[in-house]
């Protein structure tokens, strides 16, 4: 079925496995951003929620997803197969990409923590062109040789608290040939749980969103 246009996030299942998403969709939507959680993190993460809600306020269509049923959750080597991660993201773009509500929107991927390198092997992959990719305290570094391949305009965003995660991001921003830029935000430790330094992601994350998609 067809989604429809709303505001507030609705439960939907994505694609032939059937992945448990939320997704809203604000009127005259200028793309849509799917998110790639981290480790142990879901689509009720309340940090990428959080995100999630200022970035429809700036006009994005937003879908959270879990990338893994219950059942493989349960095999903890899944939840660190980054290119298991990457085609169940290629997925959901497709099915996005063939629902009337969304039809015709740039996608772009925001990734955290090891659903970072997964986004960015997905944007390597055969399907839906993306459009942008935002990684928050990523592990870009774990898209391995899919680096230098990928396409989308690449945004790092790492925290100054995040210790050998800012080296991380820094090899994997030298590989990047993309269009790409490399952010700091002082004062921010792994997940961004200090006062005011989620809000800069947002602002960042929004401003490379919004570029891109209107390049789209």
């Amino acid at each position: 079925m067809d989604t429809q246009l709303d505001t507030a996030p609705s439960e939907v299942l994505v694609g032939p496995f059937g992945l448990r998403g939320l997704l809203a969709v604000p009127a005259n939507a200028i793309g849509l951003v799917i998110f790639a959680h981290g480790s142990g993190s879901g689509r009720l993460s309340p940090r990428n929620n959080y995100v999630a809600e200022a970035l429809r306020k700036a006009g994005c269509a937003t879908l959270l997803l879990d990338l893994l049923t219950p059942a493989e959750e349960v095999n903890r080597a899944n939840v660190f197969d980054i290119a298991l991660l990457a085609e169940r993201l290629t997925s959901a773009a497709a099915w996005a990409s063939r629902q009337l509500a969304l039809q015709g929107l740039p996608i772009g991927y925001f990734g955290a923590s090891t659903g970072a390198g997964a986004a960015l092997v997905a944007a390597t992959f055969a399907g839906p062109e993306i459009a942008a990719v935002v990684s928050r305290g990523g592990r870009p570094d774990l898209a391995g040789d899919s680096l230098p391949l990928v396409r989308a305009p690449t945004l790092l965003l790492v925290g100054s608290l995040d210790g050998p995660v800012i080296g991380l991001n820094r090899q994997a921003y030298a590989a990047l040939k993309a269009p790409k830029e490399l952010v700091i935000i002082e004062g921010a430790s792994h997940l961004f749980e200090e006062p005011g330094t989620l809000d800069q992601v947002i602002t960042h994350a929004s401003r490379w969103f919004a570029g891109w998609f209107a390049k789209a």
